[in-house]
């Protein structure tokens, strides 16, 4: 395949080699699914797929598990581990910890995961990758631009600024020596093949081919969803402002059912009522395992993951970069509100129990997902701590986390964190779930039953009905398991302030758009457009409807309460469209 980049060059283009840096949730579904595809491309023999994962005390490992045919990831993920066997028993896919292997690449995907540091990306991890990938780069045959493609979440303007600007030093200049794009990725830990292989993908690039060369391999395993190719700017746009925007509903839904446990309000039955007049209802109020995706999501005991916690921040940094102030932005402030949410947890505790001071507490799920390892950001890590501050005996229990964790040494809970339940909930005053685990649901009565001592239950992940607890003799509350049904004065309050609450946000990624543009859009394909980010962000499976830009012209009120939200919405200045 003849591609060209310019009048005077061009390339034949084949994929005999594809390279994964970062076999973690992202890049281990990708090589997997890679290579089984068995990808032809200028060839007769399918892409080879080698991982490769830097030599470290805590991922080292990796490197012999996957050439053994076994998946790195824990918990349940349906399909990865038959999938990762086959491929590496056919010679399709392997893994080592030596960086030369990608010198040769055709296309090289990188998987490594970045952070937030304060008000800006924490980039360290990611150039550091970068580095031995430029350096062995440098050694490519003459005839090959292998393309780089970022599967991991950048802010805007990372890739015409900082990694562009990376690999030039390397005398690899883009659009000549190398493409870049970039692919964010969208998968969720518990549904990694599916979540691949159904979503839809947003693709960009920095030169006009790239996103097209990138769409022809990635429809090869994205066989159930939609490819979107577009500018680079634009994907970090969206892909930051869809995690964005559903920790600004989190924190809406938070401001809500915090109002609903002060005043004994059914959350759930609010919830859906004001879901079906917005049209945006889902499954999550009576399944604790399915996506939230309608317009009030689930408010638990945090949020937690890798990406909800940095993404607003991420796409903020260059406006805060510049001088620009947070005050009003829903964006920032939502932070704030989900950042408290396991202090409010314990005070929903000591509400229905009393003082924990002197009890036992168990606190059920550690990662911060239902079915999954996953530690990262983990509220209920930030929960066990807090309570073991106002001096309660403190379990802490997960069946799928490892006992080794970095996140449970991090946070120093390896004393009291245990896998055996029995061990978690014997001596136990109070039972906090914190995890929807299916492992919970299944075994609730055997858990119950282990729990001698216990005299109630938190349900912080909406994970049991009050009579399901109630009828073991023991007391229950939760967050939103309020029992008076929620008026409809109060359902159209709460219908109204999230109006407000959508449009204020609409306003702000405006401003963002029209702020990058000016800053750092290099010619006309590489603007973001606010319809193209409408669009785009509403192929995210979980929700991310971005309403059009209007002014907000007041703030609904219930009975005195305003949510923080609405009152943001309004005191923002309105962009022009």
């Amino acid at each position: 395949m003849n591609i060209q980049l310019s009048d005077d060059t061009s390339f034949d283009w084949k994929v005999q080699k594809i390279a994964v840096i970062g076999p973690g949730i992202v890049g281990m579904p990708m090589a997997a699914l890679l290579a089984n595809s068995r990808i032809k491309i200028g060839t007769d023999e399918p892409a080879k797929v080698v991982v490769v994962q830097r030599n470290s005390k805590n991922s080292g490992w990796k490197v012999d598990a996957i050439n053994s045919g076994k998946s790195v990831i824990g918990g349940i993920e349906p399909g990865l581990n038959a999938i990762v066997e086959e491929c590496v028993n056919e010679g399709l896919l392997s893994a080592t910890h030596d960086y030369s292997q990608l010198s040769d690449a055709d296309v090289v995907l990188v998987c490594v995961q970045t952070d937030k540091k304060g008000f800006e990306p924490d980039y360290g991890p990611l150039f550091g990758a970068l580095e031995t990938l430029a350096t062995a780069l440098q050694n490519k045959p003459a005839h090959k631009v292998p393309m780089v493609v970022f599967e991991s979440t950048l802010a805007p303007s990372t890739m015409s600024s900082l990694i562009k600007e990376h690999f030039a030093k390397y005398d690899l200049h883009e659009g000549k020596d190398i493409l870049l794009g970039n692919s964010p990725n969208r998968v969720m830990p518990g549904r990694l093949v599916h979540r691949v292989t159904h979503s839809d993908k947003l693709i960009g690039g920095l030169h006009p081919a790239t996103p097209g060369m990138i769409k022809t391999i990635y429809e090869n395993i994205v066989t159930e969803g939609t490819l979107h190719t577009t500018n680079s700017m634009t994907a970090e746009t969206v892909k930051t402002l869809e995690n964005a925007y559903r920790d600004v509903r989190i924190a809406f839904s938070t401001e809500i059912v915090r109002y609903c446990d002060e005043n004994n309000i059914d959350y759930y039955a609010l919830r859906d009522q004001v879901n079906a007049a917005m049209a945006q209802s889902d499954d999550a109020t009576a399944d604790p395992n399915a996506v939230p995706s309608g317009g009030l999501l689930i408010p638990m005991v945090g949020v937690g993951g890798h990406c909800l916690p940095k993404d607003g921040i991420l796409m903020w940094w260059r406006k805060i970069e510049s001088g620009a102030s947070t005050e009003n932005s829903l964006i920032v402030r939502s932070r704030e509100i989900n950042d408290e949410s396991p202090a409010k947890t314990i005070e929903l505790t000591e509400k229905k129990f009393g003082d924990v001071a002197g009890k036992t507490v168990a606190v059920l799920g550690a990662a911060y997902r239902f079915n999954s390892e996953d530690t990262r950001n983990s509220p209920s890590i930030v929960l066990a701590n807090q309570l073991r501050e106002k001096g309660a005996n403190v379990t802490l229990h997960d069946y799928y986390v490892k006992s080794d964790d970095q996140h449970i040494t991090m946070f120093n809970v390896e004393d009291i964190f245990t896998n055996d339940i029995e061990t978690a909930v014997k001596d136990a005053d109070i039972l906090i779930f914190g995890t929807a685990h299916k492992f919970y649901m299944d075994d609730r009565d055997d858990i119950l039953a282990k729990a001698t001592k216990a005299v109630g239950v938190v349900d912080g992940c909406n994970l049991y009905k009050r009579e399901d607890i109630e009828s073991k003799g023991l007391g229950y509350t939760g967050i939103g398991r309020g029992t008076e049904a929620p008026s409809p004065e109060f359902v159209k309050f709460v219908t109204d302030s999230f109006i407000s609450m959508e449009v204020g946000t609409a306003n702000e990624v405006l401003a963002m758009t029209q702020f990058l543009n000016d800053r750092y859009a290099e010619g006309e394909f590489n603007k973001v457009k606010m319809k193209d980010v409408q669009v785009q962000a509403a192929s995210c499976s979980t929700g991310c409807i971005i309403v059009d830009p209007a002014p907000v012209t007041e703030v609904p009120e219930y009975q005195g309460f305003k949510t923080l939200l609405a009152s943001y919405a309004f005191n923002q200045n309105a962009p022009v469209a």
